[in-house]
């Protein structure tokens, strides 16, 4: 009982929380904490909760919601047009600053998608060549001027599971008959959901804050890891793969903890992700 009258002070906003990644920490925190969250397009169970908030990024104003929920903690797992994300993220900084609370941000492998050659570390400087990554960094960096209790980001690698976008694309050409795409050139790490939300829970809890890496401690091939995924699941029909190659040599894209590191019962390897999708 003690656990849960320590935890329960907190008023959690989730930002994004009818998505994948942001629908599986809601479920992983509304046990513990006052859990609200938001969502864009209009289904019955979202209408019913209480919790949550209708909000369209391009024309809502992120502000009511703050001032309706009054958060201690907002954690920002949104998705949608990059403008109007930007413009969000500039009026939830403003508030985060001004009320004294904290803001999770939920970041991407992609801001060093420029640098090809090694993995990337917490302190390592970003820099992107996609539109997604770039995107990313503007707000890492409007988010770095904050004091620095009151900002945590977490840098996430291709993110894994059951009812995960990437697995749900790969039932769907398999079904229709399709190759799965895989990169034989690209070298990462990778994640689930199951890990990500037990790692926002414990940033939470320790009211850690600065950057995160939260992918597994082990290098895969995009090619190997996704042909392994699908051998798990015993198909029965004949599975073809189209190989793409982005570039010549080996890329990396890979985000490695060497500064901020979790528990040992918080990390994982891609194994364990093979594993647990197979359940």
């Amino acid at each position: 009982m003690k656990r849960q009258t320590k935890e329960s002070k907190h008023r959690v906003l989730i930002l994004g929380a009818s998505g994948f990644l942001g629908g599986a920490i809601y479920k992983e925190l509304c046990s513990y904490f006052k859990t609200f969250g938001t969502y864009n397009v209009s289904n019955k169970q979202h209408e019913k909760n209480k919790h949550f908030f209708q909000y369209n990024i391009e024309e809502d104003d992120v502000y009511e919601i703050l001032e309706i929920v009054k958060p201690t903690i907002v954690i920002s797992a949104l998705r949608g047009d990059f403008s109007a994300q930007l413009v969000a993220h500039q009026h939830l900084a403003e508030y985060v600053f001004t009320n004294k609370i904290k803001l999770i941000f939920i970041s991407s492998a992609n801001v060093f998608d420029a640098y090809s050659k090694y993995p990337s570390y917490e302190t390592d400087k970003t820099l992107s060549n996609s539109i997604y990554g770039h995107f990313k960094i503007k707000i890492e960096n409007m988010l770095l001027r904050m004091p620095k209790k009151q900002v945590a980001i977490l840098r996430l690698p291709m993110v894994f599971g059951a009812q995960s976008p990437r697995i749900s694309e790969i039932h769907e050409n398999i079904k229709e008959k399709e190759p799965i795409e895989v990169f034989p050139n690209l070298i990462m790490n990778v994640t689930n959901d199951i890990k990500v939300t037990q790692q926002v829970h414990y940033i939470i809890n320790r009211n850690k804050s600065g950057i995160f890496h939260l992918g597994s401690s082990d290098l895969v091939h995009h090619d190997d890891f996704i042909k392994e995924i699908v051998d798990s699941f015993e198909f029965n029909s004949k599975v073809t793969y189209k190989n793409v190659y982005t570039t010549n040599d080996a890329r990396y894209l890979a985000v490695l903890p060497k500064y901020n590191l979790l528990p040992k019962h918080l990390q994982l390897v891609s194994q364990q992700i093979v594993s647990e999708l197979k359940l």
